[in-house]
């Protein structure tokens, strides 16, 4: 979990608050956010050089990626 941004995890979290974790939503609401950057003006651009890309392409890394920010979210 370590290798997991802070600020992407609460890019993540943050999302998760707004339409919970089941999934597609939760990729829907990633998208949307990331869209209108509406999470400290985070766009799919900066969410990509943090390490989150929203490309169908990649999901299984985003899939781990949400579930490391969701186990860590538990934790706190």
């Amino acid at each position: 979990m370590n290798s997991l941004d802070p600020q992407l995890r609460e890019f993540i979290l943050f999302c998760v608050q707004r339409r919970g974790a089941d999934w597609p939503a939760l990729y829907d609401e990633m998208a949307r956010v990331a869209g209108q950057h509406l999470f400290n003006g985070l766009g799919r651009a900066e969410l990509k050089q943090l390490g989150l890309s929203l490309a169908l392409d990649s999901i299984d890394r985003t899939i781990e990626l949400v579930k490391q920010a969701i186990a860590h979210g538990q934790q706190t």
